[in-house]
């Protein structure tokens, strides 16, 4: 079974509509086919993955985010085809349970990405932000969905001293630039968002700083992910050491999404990112 990779109209307008906040931001459920995630809560694998994945799906998720690499601080890289042997056949069982569910490759490598694509995903998560020429000429040649991440460094050493003279600004600007090099290469607009890479190279003032920015990061209309959920920001807001628990201020932070007209979230509790955002709309109920 393979994708369309977008290409026709129904599903890119399909695709396209997913990327954007609609009352609320669209919900995207974590699936780490890892054994070294940094929240233990999250690691899966196989048939248990699928189930996740479907689960995320019944629970309000929009997407379903397929990783086989842990890209947590200090986390060393995993090997072409042992990433996608963690993720391929995930991917196929939830695009076979799933037919028109919306699922996303996480992933930094070209290969491991074409792969998933052929398998049945529809957008390429990358958290080095397409710093590779084979990455980027994947996605102009596929027409495939895609997540631009940003990213100082490599996730073993991103945390050992990051620097900016103005986050905002460099991240943002990163991120503009990457985007518009798509689009004026003929890449719908509509199909691309970016996330600004909370935790990855960046202290926690530079978190902070790229969270109040919220859809101001782009210079230009589009869209905007963040991935917050359980991770070392919010333990700094809040005391919690634990990423175990630390739902109660990723849900927090999900209120400032919404407040804010973020389109994305990437998240593991799903149900409960999906209650908050219902009761967060109770003008609409």
């Amino acid at each position: 079974m393979t994708s369309d990779f977008g290409r026709t109209a129904e599903r890119r307008a399909q695709i396209a509509g997913a990327l954007k906040f609609d009352g609320a931001p669209r919900i995207m459920g974590i699936v780490n086919a890892t054994d070294d995630s940094f929240f233990e809560g999250s690691r899966t694998s196989g048939t248990a993955a699928v189930e996740r994945g479907l689960a995320m799906w019944d629970a309000g998720a929009t997407w379903v985010d397929v990783g086989g690499e842990s890209t947590r601080p200090g986390a060393d890289p995993v090997g072409i085809e042992t990433e996608k042997q963690r993720v391929l056949p995930v991917i196929k069982g939830l695009r076979a349970a799933r037919p028109d569910g919306l699922i996303s490759i996480d992933t930094r490598h070209a290969d491991v990405a074409r792969a998933a694509l052929e398998a049945g995903a529809d957008m390429v998560n990358d958290v080095s932000g397409l710093r590779t020429p084979a990455m980027v000429d994947l996605v102009l040649s596929t027409g495939c969905a895609v997540c631009i991440m940003h990213m100082q460094g490599e996730p073993g050493s991103m945390q050992a001293n990051p620097t900016y003279d103005d986050v905002v600004g460099e991240v943002g600007g990163m991120l503009e630039s990457v985007k518009q090099n798509l689009v004026q290469r003929g890449h719908p607009a509509e199909l691309i968002c970016v996330d600004p890479g909370i935790g990855f190279g960046k202290t926690q003032d530079h978190n902070i700083a790229l969270l109040r920015s919220g859809r101001e990061l782009l210079s230009s209309e589009g869209s905007v992910l963040w991935g917050v959920s359980r991770k070392s920001v919010v333990g700094h807001l809040t005391g919690q050491s634990n990423p175990a628990d630390r739902l109660a201020g990723t849900l927090g932070l999900a209120a400032v999404a919404h407040r804010m007209h973020i389109d994305l979230v990437r998240v593991h509790d799903v149900r409960d990112h999906a209650d908050v955002f219902a009761a967060l709309n109770l003008d609409s109920a």
